[in-house]
């Protein structure tokens, strides 16, 4: 009696099921996938964040389907006092809210495609696009990241995927989990490949704040033969936002879950980019379906303002803790040869490569089955081959130190 669009395997992979085992039995985790910010040890300013809440405004309901000006405004004016994220100025009008990015997606699906209609987005990615295109309908159709050295789009892979049913491409940028970000050569070539096939972008930028180095136009390689594949990536024009595009569809997402450390407070936004007359078709039809809704909250739009000027506060601890655990698992892989950590440009995460000497699975049971460890394996983030684990890099360093010590223990252990 239910839908097809929901026909999922429902039940727990093996992972899951040791990791629920695990937890009745009190084990102490070394968890290095926790990405919750709220839950990392992190100071927030609180008082100014239940400063910002207590707003009598709040009590008055004010049902506006794209967001109350004043937050709107709020956005505009963090793009605007942030160096680098945009090119010109981001009108309020070109701003539409939500309460959080999946609902963003979901309400670019409905403007876009029809049922049936195709979505091209990135492999490997965070594995949430395939449940968001099948809500709505449509299907989920990957086309390739490929690394050497460093990530890069494989656009004759983009170009072999687009059919007369796609309808939008998907980028995020930085990428989750590579860390990888969209460069100017292939910005181009995406945006006349849109122009051409009349296609939108979705450009997800949830991660952009987190930078790992400067964009360089000549920044070193690691020597051929070391371990660490963790030197400056070159430069090649990073892009950080595509909110200044104007030669195609654009839709920019970002919100107050990654760029504030808030996910609790479910508010994020739509930047509405191509040309101007696109622009305004695409907020009247925005409108119309966030009217159908109404979803996001009266008392954080009023508290968006200081939030956000709260933000850099936690922004700055966050990407503090990345680079610590990121230099951390960087010097480990400089003094041990069995694990490489992939070239990384920003985002939460890092991606280590492991001897294929047993599956991913097998490498993640046998980390938390034997030392207590959760790391997540390549597979669920679609990775073309083994054997890849992915790491959080937002753990307290004293946990994330433990669990890495721990991972090289386990080399010793079966290598013994």
């Amino acid at each position: 009696m239910f839908s097809s669009r929901f026909d999922w395997d429902l039940r727990p992979n093996r992972l899951a099921r040791l990791l629920e085992q695990k937890r009745r039995s009190k084990a102490a985790i070394l968890d290095l996938t926790q990405s919750n910010p709220t839950e990392a040890g992190l100071t927030y300013p609180v008082k100014e964040i239940l400063q910002a809440l207590a707003d009598e405004r709040s009590l008055v309901y004010e049902p506006s389907p794209a967001g109350l000006s004043r937050a709107r405004q709020a956005v505009a004016a963090h793009y605007g006092a942030n160096p680098g994220m945009s090119c010109q100025r981001i009108e309020p009008e070109r701003i539409l809210l939500t309460a959080s990015t999946s609902e963003a997606y979901s309400y670019l699906f409905k403007l876009l495609a029809d049922p049936g209609d195709e979505i091209l987005v990135p492999r490997p990615s965070y594995p949430l696009f395939g449940y968001l295109t099948a809500a709505e309908s449509l299907r989920a159709v990957q086309y390739s990241l490929t690394y050497d050295g460093e990530w890069a789009l494989n656009f004759g892979s983009l170009v072999d995927a687009v059919t007369p049913r796609t309808r939008a491409i998907v980028i995020v940028n930085p990428n989750n989990p590579t860390g990888s970000f969209i460069k100017q050569s292939e910005l181009e070539k995406l945006l006349s490949l849109c122009v051409e096939q009349n296609l939108a972008i979705v450009s997800d930028e949830v991660f952009a704040d987190y930078r790992f180095a400067p964009d360089q136009n000549s920044a070193p390689r690691a020597a051929a033969g070391t371990n660490s594949e963790l030197a400056n990536p070159p430069g090649c024009g990073r892009i950080r936002t595509l909110t200044g595009v104007q030669e195609a569809p654009t839709f920019c997402l970002s919100g107050l879950s990654k760029i504030a450390g808030l996910p609790q407070m479910k508010l994020a936004w739509i930047v509405i980019g191509g040309p101007p007359a696109f622009r305004q078709g695409a907020f009247e039809r925005l409108e119309l379906i966030a009217d159908t809704y109404l979803s996001v909250a009266t008392p954080v739009q009023h508290a968006l303002a200081r939030l956000l000027e709260a933000s850099s506060m936690i922004r700055e601890q966050i990407a503090s803790r990345v680079r610590e655990n990121l230099g951390l698992l960087q010097s480990a892989a400089g003094r041990d040869s069995f694990f490489s950590v992939l070239n990384v440009e920003g985002g939460w995460y890092a991606i280590l490569k492991v001897p294929r000497t047993r599956s991913e699975e097998e490498w993640c049971l046998e980390l938390l089955e034997r030392d207590d460890v959760l790391v997540q394996p390549g597979f669920f983030y679609d990775f073309d081959s083994e054997a890849f684990l992915v790491l959080s890099l937002l753990p307290q360093p004293e946990i994330f130190r433990e669990g890495v010590r721990r991972l090289l223990s386990c080399r010793e252990r079966l290598h013994a």
